[in-house]
């Protein structure tokens, strides 16, 4: 957030007990509770998601399971929220938009691959594997595409892998939502019961305590303004 950019270490580490006092009690076992949950080693991806009532629900999928990044493509559709479907779960959440004409899928996918992430392509493929059986141990950014199209050509073709949900029905696919909580759901189940570190570092954790205050008290701005100027 803006009000992170020019603060040091020290003025961070001052500033998270100074907006705790404005914080509820309930609020902050909620916040000690759920940010050891969260995770960068997975972030997901939505390519070109035009139906909010699907886009809502992969929100709320992902703050449910831990998922702290989403990264949304804006190409030919933009990405609206249904409120009575995110219930205010994107305030808690890091949504990063790529738009064009400044930004791509190309854009997106290789600023992932070059911080690390393998690209995991959620379509059947000739090279696929199931979901429970992908290697979670690199950094994984879970790309899911529109229910009618499926992903981009750019998108299959600088994935790193192809994964699939075994179906025993008539149906030939799931939508986008249930794909996404099924997905993530499996990844964060292989993570939590490995000894990989895919939690937050604690840098990141007391960063997005600050976040959560911020957006937890009333005029928070006010009050950061009030802890510089005390000289912290």
């Amino acid at each position: 957030m803006n009000f992170l950019t020019h603060l040091t270490q020290q003025q961070k580490e001052g500033l998270l007990p100074f907006l705790l006092e404005f914080v509820s009690e309930e609020r902050k076992a909620h916040f000690d509770s759920i940010i050891p949950q969260r995770t960068r080693h997975l972030t997901v991806v939505l390519e070109d998601i035009y139906q909010s009532q699907n886009a809502s629900a992969v929100l709320r999928t992902c703050e449910s399971l831990g998922v702290q990044d989403i990264h949304i493509i804006e190409d030919k559709h933009e990405y609206t929220l249904n409120p009575k479907v995110t219930i205010g779960c994107a305030k808690w959440l890091h949504l990063h938009k790529y738009t064009k004409p400044e930004a791509t899928t190309k854009s997106c996918l290789t600023e992932l691959k070059q911080k690390g992430y393998q690209i995991v392509a959620t379509t059947p493929h000739k090279n696929d594997v199931s979901i429970a059986e992908l290697d979670v141990s690199r950094p994984i950014a879970l790309m899911l595409g529109t229910e009618k199209h499926g992903l981009t050509d750019t998108a299959l073709e600088m994935a790193d892998a192809y994964v699939k949900i075994p179906m025993f029905g008539f149906s030939e696919s799931f939508n986008i939502s249930v794909s996404a909580a099924i997905c993530i759901q499996q990844i964060m189940d292989k993570l939590r019961n490995s000894k990989i570190e895919w939690q937050l570092s604690s840098n990141e954790r007391l960063e997005l305590e600050l976040e959560w205050c911020y957006n937890t008290i009333k005029r928070p701005d006010l009050l950061v303004e009030n802890f510089l100027a005390s000289g912290n």
